[in-house]
């Protein structure tokens, strides 16, 4: 009968052992997932932060009647009209924008308004004059290859490329042999584009624009003597 009861007190113990192990091992699973929802929360939170959003912000920069804007392919431009039209049942506003040197009116939708910029500051006006007075940049590379570039930085709708471009295509004269027609080309097309956005940031006239420009790249004025 004593070894009975040694027996059931040895089972009681093993009973209360493994009961402890068990509570024991709940307790870490818990834990776990515990951190586990933290984890997940904290994931959670970072989420939200989409760059889409961000970007959507600054693309609501709103235009006003008469401002000058740039369009990269075309250059300076006013903004003659702010209208709405419906297409398949759906509103749409947009800029009716006229391009003074090209004689041409474009048609920008307003949720379309990433290609435009600002006019430039005279700050970045008189960082440009400071580009033109720069050494140009000699290249070795093909013409061919050197000309694509130079039309990307033109339509790029960015003022120190289109500065770069000035400065390197430069012949410092108005000689027509001194240039290729192509580089002629090239140089023309940046030259007014530039000074475009110079006589609308400074408000003075074409002439005195022209002389400012010819003045940062020493360029030399050819006149015909009279016969």
């Amino acid at each position: 009968m004593p070894k009975k009861k040694k027996t059931k007190k040895i089972k009681k113990s093993k009973i209360l052992k493994n009961l402890k192990i068990l509570k024991g091992k709940k307790k870490i699973n818990t834990q776990i997932k515990v951190a586990d929802k933290k984890t997940a929360l904290a994931g959670s939170d970072e989420k939200p932060e989409i760059k889409k959003i961000k970007k959507q912000a600054t693309e609501k920069k709103m235009y006003n009647l008469k401002d000058y804007v740039v369009y990269p392919k075309h250059g300076v431009g006013k903004i003659t009209a702010v209208e709405k039209a419906t297409i398949g049942e759906i509103e749409i506003q947009f800029y009716k924008i006229f391009i003074e040197k090209e004689k041409l009116t474009l048609t920008v939708p307003i949720n379309q308004q990433s290609k435009l910029r600002s006019i430039s500051s005279i700050n970045q006006i008189n960082k440009c004059i400071a580009i033109l007075k720069t050494k140009p940049k000699i290249k070795r590379t093909m013409w061919s290859r050197r000309a694509q570039e130079y039309d990307q930085k033109i339509n790029s709708g960015k003022i120190y490329e289109l500065a770069e471009v000035v400065k390197d295509l430069n012949k410092n004269t108005d000689i027509i042999a001194d240039q290729s027609y192509s580089e002629r080309q090239l140089f023309e097309k940046a030259y007014e584009r530039l000074k475009s956005e110079f006589e609308a940031v400074l408000k003075v006239s074409p002439d005195d624009v022209q002389k400012k420009m010819d003045k940062a790249l020493g360029r030399v004025q050819i006149s015909q003597a009279p016969e």
